[in-house]
């Protein structure tokens, strides 16, 4: 399964919660890349991406939402 097909099984509630352990760990990333102790720099680049999916399904999750009740 891709990393998409995961996000798009989980709750509302477990997205949310990932979505801030992702956003903690992009806060470390950036202190570390400032100090030069990044040991893996493509992290950053997956993490970015990662939250901006689970921003995009918790999106289209809030359009489907209001949709229905139209």
């Amino acid at each position: 399964m891709s990393k998409t097909e995961d996000l798009r099984t989980k709750t509302d509630d477990q997205l949310e919660a990932d979505l801030g352990e992702l956003k903690r760990e992009a806060f470390n990333l950036r202190f570390q890349s400032a100090t030069n102790q990044l040991e893996k720099p493509s992290r950053i680049r997956e993490v970015r991406r990662t939250i901006a999916k689970i921003k995009t399904l918790q999106n289209e999750r809030a359009k489907a939402a209001v949709a229905e009740k139209a």
